[in-house]
């Protein structure tokens, strides 16, 4: 009897010295984090002292066991963050301040976890030095909410996506599984006065994580798993055929992507947060000074259509066509044009122009009007032809837009990084549409200047302010996002009929010239026909003066699917946009106290006409004298906007 007395006191003991637990806290001490050890990794996440997450959990799950299975603790080390960095595309800040405290957990066998502690969130990964290659199978991402809060999502039909999908409010303790899942990023409302983003960063070697129900007022990872057969299924994708049991084949030793949630107290927050980039991996590319974001002239959503007494050709995708285009951008100062699908005779044949597109030409006229030529082509031709990079670099392209890659598995993800790096050995940028959210490759790799995975104007009709509000919020809070603005023919919803070539957008004018402040991108498109710019000309030379990256960003007012205010600085000029998503007219008084004080400046602004709430083309242009005393007050029709430069 004594013996097993003995015994048990040896089990319980082992037992209490395997339990540990950990408090993080933020340097505030607004966020904290506390990390349970035991038969699991388990965390909870504070705010101000509320809890926000509570009893989550994490594991990554290889061929030879689980990583947070009964794990055996070695070590801890906490440490602070603090360094500044700047950017080499500043979509929101020229200068970046990464400040957080860290908590490193080593366990036995070879691997750790790293959480952070940020005053507007937390984030934690995996580090594993292993010395071998691994297959992980799974990884746990288990996240479970102390009440039922709202999350507001994208929920595809499966993996293959485009991110494209509009956003729907669920309630968390509803989401069960078997329900669709959701893209990431994910915002959660927690009622209780904070606002939680969910997304990642230094996605690299690894599959998206999405998020699905798990029936328990909680949400779970779910990853796609790797392709092992597949085929061509036409000139822009391939159809899987055989799946492996694995999400990931990779290396044993290396940190995997950070999980990371924003912790916003004030909506404002969440358009303003740097996370992503926070996280991001080191940047790869040694010199970098030839990267130029800006503006793009584009032809596909106006199908190439300029029309009017000056032009003397037949309009479409042939060279006189993509002069006039240049000769469009030239007039405005907009550095790029992009010859989108119908410049190359085949989606196959990246190296044989369509017979009426003298490639060459259009690219020696743009030479010398000062206007770079950027080429659309699919993911597909890229990758059969991947010494293309060279070639057109030699011949003068400027940068890729590539289309149509709708997955996001190991695989694809590793494509992005191989397009990147091979484009920047190059000096190309890229564009990636037909893609996933951002997830920190652009700040390894900056020429990566812009990525699709929104529903943005292509989507036309299916296009509406109600949904492109959560923008700023969402989709646009975690990376650079190209939503293709500058419609010139405006529509209230009940009114809308564009179709190609009348392109229209839903939203009124000054809506749309909000969003070139709004946001973000490092090529932002004017989607419309240069005819209409020309015709618009005090609209076109105030959005093709906005600048597409930012020394100071502020969100003056903002509430989370509803309206956004925001001013940007550049040098010393400010921009200022707001959009309104709903049905119904808004009126704001904003301060103009982020001015500097004593200085006086004159704000030209563009704001909904009176009869806009019908007809949206209405607006007004106005012009006054302001400082940092005084305010501005903004009358928003119904799926308006407001846009200003003070200077």
């Amino acid at each position: 009897m004594r013996r097993i007395v003995i015994v048990m006191i040896g089990v319980l003991w082992a037992n209490a010295m395997a339990a540990k637990s950990f408090e993080l806290k933020s340097p505030s001490g607004e966020v904290s984090v506390t990390v349970d050890i035991g038969e699991q990794i388990r965390y909870s996440v504070y705010g101000g002292g509320k809890p926000l997450l509570t009893d989550s959990s994490l594991a990554l799950c290889l061929r030879e066991g689980t990583l947070g299975d009964k794990p055996h603790l070695t070590g801890h080390k906490a440490s602070p963050v603090n360094r500044t960095f700047r950017p080499v595309v500043a979509f929101k800040f020229e200068e970046i301040r990464d400040r957080c405290n860290m908590l490193r957990l080593d366990f036995r066998g070879g691997w750790a976890v790293e959480f952070r502690a940020y005053d507007d969130g937390m984030a934690y990964r995996f580090v594993t030095a292993l010395g071998h290659d691994i297959e992980v199978l799974s990884e746990k991402v288990a996240i479970r909410f102390p009440d039922d809060y709202t999350a507001v999502v994208q929920q595809p039909g499966g993996f293959k996506t485009v991110y494209e999908e509009p956003y729907s409010l669920i309630e968390t303790n509803g989401w069960k599984p078997g329900d669709p899942m959701s893209v990431l990023p994910v915002l959660i409302d927690t009622r209780q006065g904070y606002k939680l983003l969910l997304s990642e960063s230094a996605l690299s070697d690894y599959p998206c994580m999405f998020l699905e129900g798990d029936g328990a007022n909680g949400m779970k990872g779910t990853f796609p798993k790797v392709p092992l057969a597949y085929e061509e299924s036409g000139d822009r994708s391939m159809r899987i055929l055989q799946e492996a049991d694995y999400i990931a084949r990779t290396k044993g030793t290396r940190a995997f992507p950070w999980r990371y949630f924003v912790i916003a107290k004030d909506d404002g927050q969440l358009i303003e947060n740097t996370m992503t980039a926070r996280l991001a991996e080191q940047q790869a590319i040694a010199d970098a000074s030839w990267i130029e974001p800006g503006q793009v002239s584009w032809e596909f959503w106006n199908a190439a259509s300029p029309y009017g007494p000056d032009v003397d050709f037949v309009a479409g995708f042939n060279t006189a066509t993509y002069k006039y285009y240049i000769d469009f951008a030239a007039e405005y100062g907009i550095p790029y044009i992009i010859m989108d699908e119908g410049w190359a005779r085949s989606t196959r044949d990246p190296y044989t122009p369509n017979p009426a597109v003298d490639v060459h030409e259009l690219i020696r006229y743009g030479r010398e009007k000062g206007v770079g030529i950027i080429l659309w082509m699919t993911w597909l031709v890229v990758e059969n032809h991947f010494e293309m990079f060279e070639e057109l670099s030699k011949w003068g392209v400027k940068g890729v837009k590539i289309d149509f890659m709708d997955r996001s598995d190991q695989w694809m993800v590793n494509y992005y990084e191989r397009v990147a790096a091979e484009a920047a050995r190059h000096k190309m940028v890229v564009a990636f549409h037909g893609s996933f959210k951002p997830a920190g490759l652009e700040y390894k790799y900056p020429n990566v200047l812009a990525y699709e995975g929104v529903r943005g104007m292509e989507n036309m009709g299916g296009c509406t302010p109600a949904n492109s509000v959560w923008f700023p919020f969402i989709r646009n809070a975690v990376g650079p996002m190209d939503y293709t603005p500058g419609a010139m023919l405006s529509m209230q919803p009940e009114s809308y009929c564009g179709n190609r070539p009348n392109a229209a957008s839903i939203g009124t004018r000054a809506y749309q010239m909000a969003l070139f402040v709004l946001f973000e991108t490092g090529l932002q498109m004017l989607a419309d026909n240069p005819t209409l710019y020309y015709r618009n000309d005090e609209c076109t030379r105030f959005i093709s003066r906005i600048p597409v990256t930012w020394d100071e960003t502020r969100a003056l007012k903002a509430v989370a699917g509803k309206f956004a205010v925001v001013a940007k600085r550049k040098g010393d000029k400010w921009y200022v946009g707001a959009i309104n998503g709903s049905n119904e007219g808004i009126e704001l008084e904003i301060p103009l106290d982020f001015l500097t004080p004593g200085k006086n400046y004159t704000m030209t602004g563009f704001e909904d006409g009176i009869n806009a709430f019908r007809q949206a083309m209405d607006y007004r242009k106005t012009q006054r004298r302001v400082d940092s005393t005084g305010k501005a007050t903004l009358k928003i029709a119904r799926n308006g906007g407001w846009a200003a430069v003070i200077e």
